[in-house]
């Protein structure tokens, strides 16, 4: 019966995600949605997507065996970049009326930051998306066990690619509200069961209290902290040059309602991330053998902690609801992950190369660089040994060494030019490099055990500024908003 519902559920899915191409016109409609959703879709696209597989399977996990100071990144830092995002960004990425964040880079310091940009906020997403098909993988092999870890990861990933190739955007705001409510339901529903089996609410608070997993600054040692922060700056600042928050943005059919969908997508994500967190612990209550798994060589398979307590002793409605619950969150945000990533590729780095697509042909285009992206994404799924937890993390060191800067200054920094950010790179990315070579968290120098994306983002910061006030070696060639709309002029429609 279970595996009957969760077919009819993935069915349902990609017919969903197939009906929404009848919305998709042109590249803006695959894009954007036509930026026209309403608040209820567009803080669902918000919530959906960011509420992922890490947050259920990886973040909770991490929870229950290391307790709330192991978890700076999700979900302290990522709630704090979506609360950043809609007080700061919001209204600027709205305004500009852009298709992708690379399109900003353009704008304010012409194509060869654009193109530069593109390519690290791009391959920044194969760590997410790596993650989601991973746990989608997962979901399927615990399923069914017949089929193995790598297949599983590849019938995932055709799912996912299907429903997201045709309707884009679209795709992703229809399937996204519905893939919500199945999530906040379904998570409800067993963390409200697991709990009572677990000795109630205030039992298992109480335990977590006792075992010290609710102490948020349990840190003891320089290297503790530096790693606690250098995990909350990475989400929280690294996360905010990203194509998917970019295209939620801007994808309302207001700014009014960008502002307000964002900022109740990141408040909400905050509060109902603890509800997995409460989940895992109460499973461990329930079953001591379940620490066990924390100590497995394969770091994977404290991640099968919920799935299989839920297939093993959840009736047969908890187990409907709970797999309901976790394909939507991995479906939401994988579709989410592929179509950022081809978007940026397709727009900021393709188009200004290639300098003429008619719009039918940027959109057979976007498709086919998904198409791509979940080929790529795919072979790191199948032979990657990490959490989803690191390769989230893994992807946003990118973005906060070589977007974030150029973002935030050439917004709110009237002297930021073109030479300050190509500084900014050529300064950011060897030293970030570098320190990888030299990190180490159990070195007894200082310098070795700060994070090497923290050497990298003051690195950006550096060559901004001082690129900015040197006098102009390289001349300002910031782009005008007719050279984006040029772009596609040919085909109309934009």
């Amino acid at each position: 019966m279970l595996i009957a519902c969760v077919m009819i559920y993935m069915a349902a899915t990609v017919a969903l995600g197939v009906y929404a191409s009848s919305r998709v016109h042109n590249s803006k409609d695959f894009m954007v949605a036509g930026r026209s959703l309403p608040l209820y879709m567009n803080f669902a696209c918000v919530f959906a997507t960011w509420f992922g597989a890490e947050t259920v399977l990886s973040v909770s996990a991490k929870f229950a065996d290391q307790g709330l100071g192991h978890v700076s990144g999700d979900p302290f830092g990522a709630s704090v970049c979506l609360i950043l995002v809609a007080i700061f960004f919001a209204k600027t990425f709205y305004r500009l009326e852009l298709l992708t964040i690379g399109d900003f880079y353009h704008r304010r310091y012409g194509k060869f930051v654009e193109i530069v940009t593109s390519l690290g906020i791009a391959s920044s997403y194969m760590g997410w998306t790596t993650a989601q098909l991973s746990a989608l993988g997962l979901v399927i092999n615990v399923l069914f066990p017949q089929i193995s870890l790598n297949e599983a990861i590849l019938i995932g990933a055709v799912i996912v690619t299907v429903y997201t190739l045709f309707g884009g955007m679209w795709s992703v705001a229809l399937t996204d509200v519905v893939q919500t409510a199945a999530i906040v339901i379904g998570l409800l529903a067993v963390a409200t069961l697991l709990g009572d089996r677990a000795g109630g609410f205030d039992h298992v608070v109480g335990e977590a209290y006792r075992a010290g997993k609710l102490n948020l600054f349990p840190h003891i040692t320089a290297a503790g902290w530096l790693i606690a922060i250098g995990e909350f700056l990475t989400l929280a600042l690294g996360s905010i040059p990203q194509q998917d928050i970019f295209q939620r943005v801007t994808s309302a059919k207001d700014e009014k309602t960008a502002y307000w969908g964002t900022l109740a997508g990141g408040i909400f994500y905050f509060g109902f991330a603890f509800v997995p967190m409460f989940i895992a612990f109460s499973a461990t209550i329930i079953d001591p053998a379940y620490h066990a798994l924390f100590q497995s060589e394969d770091a994977r398979e404290v991640q099968k902690i919920l799935p299989t307590l839920v297939l093993r002793d959840a009736p047969l409605w908890c187990q409907v609801l709970f797999f309901g619950a976790l394909l939507s969150a991995i479906l939401s945000t994988a579709s989410g992950t592929l179509l950022a990533p081809a978007s940026v590729l397709t727009e900021n780095v393709l188009h200004p190369i290639t300098r003429h697509f008619s719009d039918r042909a940027m959109l057979w285009t976007l498709r086919l660089m998904l198409v791509g992206v979940s080929v790529l994404a795919t072979t790191f799924a199948v032979n990657s040994q990490s959490t989803m937890y690191e390769m989230v993390e893994s992807g946003y060191k990118v973005t906060l060494v070589t977007a974030f800067v150029p973002l935030l200054l050439g917004i709110y920094w009237s002297k930021a030019s073109t030479q300050g950010a190509v500084f900014s790179l050529l300064f950011a990315v060897p030293v970030w490099i570098a320190m990888e070579y030299q990190y180490d968290e159990e070195s007894a120098e200082l310098w070795r055990v700060v994070p090497p994306q923290i050497y990298g983002f003051l690195g950006s910061l550096a060559g901004m500024i001082v690129g900015s006030l040197l006098p102009p070696f390289i001349q300002p060639k910031e782009g005008k908003p007719e050279d984006v709309a040029h772009r596609r002029a040919p085909a109309g429609g934009h």
